[in-house]
């Protein structure tokens, strides 16, 4: 089987973060035909919640846990995130890819906050079979807490490990890791102190930048590393072309 490609849409690509649910349509399109026109390889997306689900996540404080008071907040919280994951599907479909959509809520299960089992074994079969499975940030259910929120970032680690993937591409709305205005061309544990790292004035319950670059590093202290580039650039990503953006490895 040629290599699999693991590629992560940021939720700031796909919304609007200043106003909760707005899809960025046109960029949506233009990303799901870059897709289309460029890969050939097995392919498995994650896409991020961006205002589909980190408002709700925050009104309910469910990266606080769960209560009897806030309950709702998963049916709620996941709704959210489930329609912009339907959106995604259907946009991937329109261009002519075979892609399915699967929730986190349904087969992925965390200790305080972090992902500790998920069920993988239909997602490499999807992918030997032509089929583009499609996840999502999502609410799931903890041991410790009652339920979290796990990030497309901590879905990116944890299946990148699982699956093994060689190739991890995450398209964003800035062109890689910046210090200052300059693209990090390479990132390791050894030089992330060099590194400034911002967030998101916005709402995210899942880090924003940094949470992403702690996952990334995790990923590449296991041996797999990653590369985050402009969404414009995800073309050039899946032909294994230099996209300007930054390389995470181990060392």
């Amino acid at each position: 089987m040629p290599e699999p490609v693991l590629l992560k849409l940021g939720g700031s690509v796909l919304t609007e973060k200043g106003g909760p649910g707005r899809i960025r349509k046109e960029n949506l399109r233009m990303i799901c035909q870059e897709i289309s026109v460029h890969s050939r390889d097995p392919l498995l997306i994650i896409h991020g919640a961006g205002s589909c689900g980190h408002p709700e996540a925050h009104r309910f404080r469910l990266m606080e846990g769960l209560s009897d008071h806030n309950r709702e907040g998963v049916y709620v919280t996941h709704q959210a995130v489930s329609k912009l994951n339907s959106i995604v599907v259907a946009a991937l479909r329109n261009e002519g890819i075979e892609a399915i959509g699967l929730h986190p809520l349904d087969s992925c299960y965390a200790e305080d906050g972090r992902i500790v089992s998920m069920e993988c074994r239909h997602l490499r079969e999807m992918l030997l079979k032509g089929i583009v499975p499609v996840l999502h940030g999502d609410v799931v259910m903890d041991g410790m807490r009652g339920a979290t929120v796990v990030s497309g970032d901590q879905l990116v680690s944890y299946l990148g490990r699982a699956l093994r993937f060689r190739r991890i591409g995450l398209a964003t709305d800035v062109p890689g890791v910046l210090a200052g205005d300059t693209v990090v061309q390479l990132l390791t544990p050894q030089n992330l102190n060099q590194v400034l790292i911002g967030s998101s004035r916005h709402t995210d319950v899942t880090g924003g930048m940094e949470g992403k670059i702690r996952e990334l590093l995790e990923l590449a202290r296991s041996g797999t590393p990653s590369e985050i580039f402009h969404v414009e650039q995800t073309g050039a990503f899946l032909q294994g072309k230099p996209h300007g953006g930054t390389v995470v490895r181990g060392g």
